[in-house]
């Protein structure tokens, strides 16, 4: 990471936190330069970023001096828990950033974002994708990328065209992303689910369900499960790709949180694959903003022409103005900038999360099950007992101003559901989460259930 984006990272959160209020002087350049051990010019470069974010404004001869810090516009208002919103934290969205990205797009390109675009995407994003898809240990050829309108675009010609494999059933994890499973049994696709808890999936399962069922693909996200939180090991991963090739089941990798890993040794299962059966996913909905409706897709080379005509007959081509902003937004660093802020952010939350349920777990084991993931996420669960009414506890608890949410949606119909809570904390402070959980887990002991 570029040093100047540390410093601005370091200098927003100090703003945000409240260290420094509205019209607060910020230290000068020699005592910022002598603190973060760096030269004049890059406390400069990151104290004029911040003013063009409008978050400090500068006298001369005097110095830098806050226009905004944390804000207590709720101060008088009960404050909203909200563990249930998955989307992305409205406070970290780039607005300024990206939407100078949208104008340069607009001055550089003009006529040709107005105009229908190409099936696979716009080249000049399809070649920084290449390069930024590396960062993920996804090494493939340009030809084989395609820009989708989100993963679920993908997804959705993924499960409607055919395979060279000849078979016809979607196996999915259990629970999964309630919106494909929402899609699947829309459209009465044939679909077999396979169960996965915090402690990983049944191989041996696995293994019989690819030798005895048709299954076309298999759709998993081995990191960070939405709504486990959970991540496959590596031994995990190479084993799937390994009977992917065996029985000729090709695997779609949602790898969706990619960007919030700390492991630089966890690499995805398309990095095992030997055979061409991985078909690799990842959204920026999550990390940037969910209205941005960019998706990329690594694409095997035998499913390439289908890929694209199903693409080109389902929407011709993406918003070309976002693939235009989001060339420059990469090229530039910002978005590296943003992932790093988005990153140190989220650990924190999730650190928080871990810990505060870890704590409630110690003193009400006999309530709810919880288990510390290696790698806390953003999300994860806990479950519950199942005389506990899922719908009256999240009832009760909504009537205090705290949103959660269940296992609802995130199963198919026909398999047999766990009764769990899902927490998430994308967009609740790290200030309120332990607070959050305490009450949540207060809640359930008042219910008077016990596991």
């Amino acid at each position: 990471m570029y040093k100047y984006l540390e410093l601005l990272n370091n200098m927003e959160n100090l703003i945000k936190s409240g260290e420094y209020k509205s019209g607060d002087k910020f230290p000068s350049i020699r005592n910022l330069t002598e603190h973060y051990k760096c030269n004049k010019s890059t406390v400069i470069r990151a104290l004029e970023e911040l003013e063009k974010q409008h978050m400090v404004y500068s006298i001369p001869k005097s110095g830098y001096y806050v226009v905004n810090g944390k804000s207590n516009k709720n101060s008088n208002k009960k404050t909203l828990l909200d563990f249930e919103s998955s989307s992305p934290d409205p406070e970290i969205f780039p607005y300024l950033d990206f939407q100078h990205c949208i104008n340069q797009a607009i001055d550089i390109y003009k006529n040709d974002l107005f105009i229908y675009g190409t099936s696979k995407g716009l080249p000049s994003l399809i070649d920084v994708a290449q390069k930024k898809l590396a960062n993920y240990q996804v090494f493939t050829n340009k030809d084989n990328i395609f820009i989708t309108s989100g993963v679920q675009q993908a997804l959705s010609i993924l499960t409607t065209m055919d395979f060279p494999n000849k078979k016809e059933t979607v196996l999915i994890e259990q629970p999964s992303y309630h919106l494909f499973i929402d899609y699947l049994e829309t459209y009465k696709i044939p679909t077999i689910g396979i169960k996965r808890t915090g402690e990983g999936i049944d191989l041996s399962e696995l293994e019989r369900l690819f030798k005895t069922e048709s299954i076309k693909f298999f759709y998993t996200m081995p990191r960070f499960h939405n709504p486990l939180g959970t991540s496959y090991s590596q031994k995990e991963k190479k084993k799937i790709a390994k009977l992917a090739s065996k029985y000729d089941v090709f695997i779609v990798e949602d790898d969706y949180l990619a960007d919030l890993e700390e492991d630089s040794k966890a690499d995805p299962i398309y990095s095992y694959d030997d055979s061409s059966k991985v078909i690799y996913l990842k959204s920026y909905s999550k990390i940037m903003f969910p209205g941005l409706r960019i998706g990329m897709a690594v694409i095997p080379s035998l499913l390439i022409e289908t890929f694209g005509k199903y693409k080109t007959l389902m929407s011709i081509d993406s918003s070309m103005i976002s693939q235009a902003a989001l060339e420059i937004y990469i090229k530039s660093g910002m978005f590296q900038r943003h992932k790093e802020k988005i990153k140190y952010s989220y650990a924190l939350r999730s650190k928080s999360l871990a810990s505060s349920l870890q704590k409630q777990f110690k003193t009400h084991r006999d309530i709810f099950q919880y288990k510390m993931p290696k790698t806390p996420c953003i999300h994860t669960y806990i479950k519950l007992s199942d005389n506990l009414s899922s719908e009256k506890l999240v009832n009760s608890l909504k009537k205090k101003s705290i949103m959660v949410a269940t296992e609802k949606g995130h199963y198919l119909t026909s398999f047999e559901k766990e009764p769990m809570l899902k927490l998430n904390v994308s967009n609740l402070g790290e200030d309120y989460i332990e607070e959050g959980i305490t009450l949540i887990i207060k809640e359930i002991v008042s219910m008077g259930k016990i596991t």
